[in-house]
C-alpha cells in the first residue's frame, strides 16, 4: 500500500515538473516572439522612413496650356435648383471641417478644365478675375490638395459674369463633378448676376445647396448667415492712387451713368438750384460712350473720370436696373464718402464690415432732401468717415486677392465662430482708434485663484529671503516665482531657502535682461501677477492684500505702490520723467505692482521690438515701457494704492542702487521721449486718484479694520 502511494506520488511530481517545463518554454517563446516583433517593427520604420515619401494628392495646376477637355452630353442630368432657405445646419456638413484638429477651413479646387458642349462650344469663358480668385485660394493658408479632407470645394468653372456662360450647360457640368453631392459644402463665386431685361439679384444657375459669394444681392435673395456678399470688382479702381487734393471742391458728386429716370429728375432739380451737387452723366456729343469721360447735365462741361471723384466730399450710389454698381469701388478708392440710395441692397461683407462707419444711407423716397441731410452731418463726423474709408478699402476691397481672402476669412468665422475676430478688429484701425483692449473681464475679478509673485533678482540673497518670508504671509498669494538673472553665479542650494507653505520655483535666465521679469512664463497660472523687486521688503501683508483687492476691481490696469508722472519741459521741448510727490500720476513702477499676466505676453510679443531692444541695451525703463504698453492699449491710467511715498532698500548702499546713478533721471526722461516717438503719440494718461482702505485713518471708530497694517508716507 505504501509502495503504491509512493509510486503515485512520484508520478504526480513528475507531471507537475513537466507542466512547469511547458509553462517555462511557452513564456520564453512568447518573450522571444515579442522581442523579434519589436526589432522587426523598428527596422521596418527605419528603412521605410529613409525612403522618399511621395504625396498622394498633388496641388491643383492652374496652367492654362493644354487643358483637359470635358464634353457635356446633351442629355446629361442637371444640378438641383438653388435652395432658398439654406443655413449651416441644413445645407452644410460641418463635420467635414476641422478634421485635422485645427480651427481653420480647408478648401479644395477642382482641376482646371475646358468644359464644352458636344458641338465643341465653350460653356464658360475663363476671366482674368476668376483666375486670380483660384490662384489666391491655391496659395492661401486654407488650401488643401486632398478632396477627402476638404471643408469647402470650389468648382473651377467661371461663373462671375452671367453673360459669359450658359446656365443650362454649367448646371450639367456642376452635376458631373465628382464630389458635388447636391452642392453641399461647395462655394460658387459670382459678381454680375442676372441679365437684361430682368437683372435678377442672384445668379441664374442651379446651385443646389452651394454657398454663393456674390454681389448684387437684395434682402429677398440673400440667405443671411449663409451666403457672402462681395463687391463688384472694378479695374478702374485698381488704377486710382491714394493722393488727395488739398481741398474738396464739391460737396456732392454723382458720376453714375445708369440712374433711373425718376431719381435722375430729382437730382437734376437739386443740381439746377444748388452748386452743392455736381451731376455728371454720359457725354452726348460723341458717337460712342467714353467711359473715362463725364459731362455735366446743365452746362455740358467735360470731366475726366475717375479723377473727378477725388474732388467730392460725398459721392452718390443710386439703385439702378442692376442693383450692384462698380462705381462703388471707384468711389471708395477715391476716398469720397459714398451716399447709398438703395433700400434693399446688401452691401459687400455686410456681416463683418460696418458700412455706417464709411458711408451714409439715404432712403429712396427721401432723395429730395439730399442736401438738407448732408448739411446736417457735422465736420467731426465727416472726418471720421473720410479717414476710415481709405483703410477699409485698402484692407478689404483693393484687389481681387483681398476680396477673396476676406471672403475666406468670413467663411472661416462662420464655420469656427470661436476663432472669430472681434468687431473692433474688423472695423477699428489701430492708427485711428488705438489697439483693442484684449481683456474682457468681469467687473470684479474673482479672489479665489489669488496671485503669483514674480521676483526679479540678481545677487541680493538676504534681501530676497526676507521678501519671500513676508510675501507668504499674504493670504491671496498662490505661488512665488523667482527669476534668477545672474548667469555667473548659481542660485543658493535648496537647503538654504526659507521653508514656506506656498509653492516656490526658481527660473534661471540665459541673459541678464530687465525684460526677463515680463516674460510670460508657463508657471504663472493665475490671472494676476505681482511684479516685485527683491529689495522691496517694506510692504506689509495688508498692503499687498489690499493692492490685490484693488486690482480685482481694475483688472485691465497696472495697480501698484510707487508712482511717477510725465511732464512737458518747455525748455527742451520734450517729455520729462518726474519723480517728485504730486497729486497727479501717470505711471506705477513695476518694482511693486499688480497686473494681468496677458500684459507680459503683450510686452514680449506685441510691443514694438524697438522698445524692448532699447530697454535691454540701456538696462533701464522696463517699467516705463510696460506703462506705455498698457496705456496705449487700454487708454486708461494706472491705479496707485496706499499713501506710501518712498521705497528704499535699507540694506543696500547707495552705490548698489540703480537709481543712485546720476544719469538715471536723464535716461528715464530720454526713455519717455523715445517711446512717445515710437508710438507716434503720448500714450500715458495722467490722473489724480489713489486707492486707500475706507477706514485706514479712523483709529478709534470701534469698527474692526480689514487692512489695519497700512504703512504711512
Amino acid at each position: 500500500m505504501a509502495t503504491e502511494t509512493l509510486l503515485k506520488t512520484n508520478k504526480h511530481s513528475k507531471y507537475i515538473s513537466y507542466r512547469k517545463i511547458l509553462y517555462h518554454r511557452f513564456f520564453v517563446g512568447l518573450l522571444l516572439f515579442i522581442v523579434v516583433s519589436l526589432v522587426f517593427t523598428v527596422l521596418f520604420n527605419i528603412y521605410a522612413g529613409s525612403s522618399p515619401r511621395t504625396e498622394i494628392y498633388e496641388p491643383v495646376s492652374l496652367d492654362l496650356v493644354s487643358l483637359q477637355v470635358t464634353k457635356i452630353k446633351i442629355n446629361a442630368p442637371y444640378s438641383a435648383p438653388r435652395y432658398g432657405n439654406c443655413t449651416y445646419w441644413s445645407c452644410f456638413n460641418v463635420y467635414k471641417c476641422g478634421r485635422g484638429g485645427h480651427d481653420k477651413i480647408t478648401i479644395y479646387i477642382y482641376p482646371l478644365r475646358e468644359y464644352r458642349t458636344e458641338e465643341g462650344r465653350l460653356i464658360s469663358q475663363l476671366s482674368k478675375e476668376f483666375y486670380e480668385i483660384l490662384d489666391t485660394i491655391r496659395h492661401s493658408k486654407y488650401y488643401t490638395a486632398n478632396p477627402e479632407e476638404a471643408c469647402l470645394l470650389v468648382p473651377s468653372i467661371d461663373t462671375l459674369n452671367q453673360n459669359t456662360f450658359s446656365s443650362k450647360h454649367v448646371s450639367q457640368a456642376l452635376q458631373s463633378l465628382q464630389y458635388w453631392n447636391n452642392g453641399e459644402n461647395h462655394l460658387i463665386f459670382n459678381m454680375l448676376p442676372g441679365s437684361s431685361p430682368n437683372y435678377e439679384t442672384v445668379i441664374n444657375l442651379n446651385t443646389s445647396k452651394a454657398i454663393i459669394a456674390g454681389s448684387g444681392f437684395n434682402t429677398w435673395t440673400f440667405r443671411y448667415g449663409f451666403d457672402i456678399s462681395i463687391p463688384l470688382y472694378s479695374d478702374v479702381a485698381r488704377g486710382i492712387d491714394n493722393k488727395q487734393p488739398e481741398q474738396k471742391n464739391y460737396l456732392i458728386i454723382s458720376t453714375q451713368q445708369n440712374i433711373p429716370d425718376d431719381y435722375l429728375a430729382e437730382l437734376q432739380n437739386i443740381a439746377s438750384s444748388s452748386n452743392d451737387l455736381l451731376l455728371l452723366g454720359n457725354c452726348k456729343d460723341s458717337n460712342r460712350i467714353d467711359h473715362m469721360k463725364r459731362c455735366e447735365y446743365t452746362t455740358g462741361r467735360i470731366f475726366n473720370y475717375p479723377d473727378i471723384l477725388k474732388e467730392g466730399m460725398f459721392c452718390l450710389v443710386v439703385r439702378s436696373a442692376r442693383l450692384t454698381q462698380s462705381v462703388l469701388l471707384d468711389i471708395l478708392a477715391s476716398q469720397c464718402i459714398p451716399i447709398i440710395i438703395a433700400d434693399t441692397i446688401i452691401l459687400p461683407f455686410n456681416s463683418h464690415v460696418d458700412w455706417h462707419r464709411i458711408s451714409l444711407y439715404l432712403p429712396e423716397d427721401n432723395i429730395k432732401n439730399l442736401l438738407r441731410i448732408v448739411h446736417s452731418v457735422s465736420k467731426e463726423r465727416r472726418g471720421e468717415l473720410y479717414w476710415q474709408l481709405r483703410w477699409v478699402y485698402e484692407k478689404y476691397f483693393a484687389s481681387i486677392e483681398k476680396i477673396t481672402l476676406t471672403t475666406l476669412e468670413i467663411l472661416n468665422e462662420k464655420v469656427f465662430p470661436l476663432a472669430a475676430r472681434m468687431y473692433e478688429e474688423w472695423n477699428m484701425p489701430e492708427h485711428l482708434y488705438g489697439p483693442v483692449n484684449p481683456l474682457f473681464l468681469p467687473v470684479t475679478a474673482p479672489k479665489s485663484p489669488g496671485f503669483t509673485a514674480v521676483i526679479l533678482t540678481y545677487d541680493r540673497v538676504d534681501s530676497l529671503f526676507t521678501l519671500i518670508k513676508k510675501l507668504v504671509r499674504t493670504p491671496s498669494l498662490a505661488k512665488i516665482l523667482v527669476i534668477w538673472n545672474n548667469q555667473k553665479k548659481p542660485p543658493p542650494p535648496s537647503s538654504e531657502w526659507p521653508v514656506i507653505n506656498k509653492p516656490l520655483k526658481v527660473i534661471r535666465t540665459k541673459e541678464n535682461k530687465l525684460s526677463n521679469r515680463f516674460y510670460p512664463y508657463d508657471e504663472i497660472e493665475t490671472e494676476c501677477q505681482l511684479t516685485i523687486d527683491d529689495d522691496i521688503i517694506m510692504l506689509t501683508p495688508d498692503e499687498l492684500e489690499f493692492g490685490f483687492d484693488v486690482w480685482r476691481e481694475f483688472p485691465d490696469r497696472i495697480v501698484g505702490f510707487p508712482s511717477r508722472l510725465h511732464v512737458w519741459d518747455n525748455v527742451t521741448a520734450s517729455w520729462k520723467y518726474h519723480s517728485e510727490w504730486t497729486n497727479q500720476i501717470s505711471m506705477v513702477l513695476t518694482g511693486a505692482a499688480f497686473h494681468h499676466k496677458i500684459w507680459s505676453w503683450y510686452y514680449t510679443y506685441k510691443m514694438p521690438a524697438e522698445i524692448r531692444t532699447w530697454v535691454d541695451d540701456h538696462f533701464n525703463c522696463e517699467d516705463i515701457a510696460m506703462n506705455f504698453l498698457v496705456a496705449n492699449v487700454t487708454r486708461k491710467p494706472p491705479i496707485k494704492v496706499t499713501p506710501r511715498k518712498k521705497f528704499k532698500c535699507p540694506e543696500c548702499t547707495n552705490t548698489e542702487m540703480l537709481s543712485a546713478d546720476a544719469r538715471h533721471m536723464s535716461q528715464r526722461s530720454a526713455c519717455i521721449h523715445r517711446f512717445t516717438k515710437i508710438y507716434g503719440h503720448m500714450a500715458l494718461q495722467a490722473v489724480e486718484f489713489r486707492a486707500d482702505p475706507l477706514q485706514y485713518r479712523e483709529t478709534n471708530s470701534g469698527v474692526p479694520q480689514l487692512y489695519p497694517d497700512i504703512g504711512a508716507l
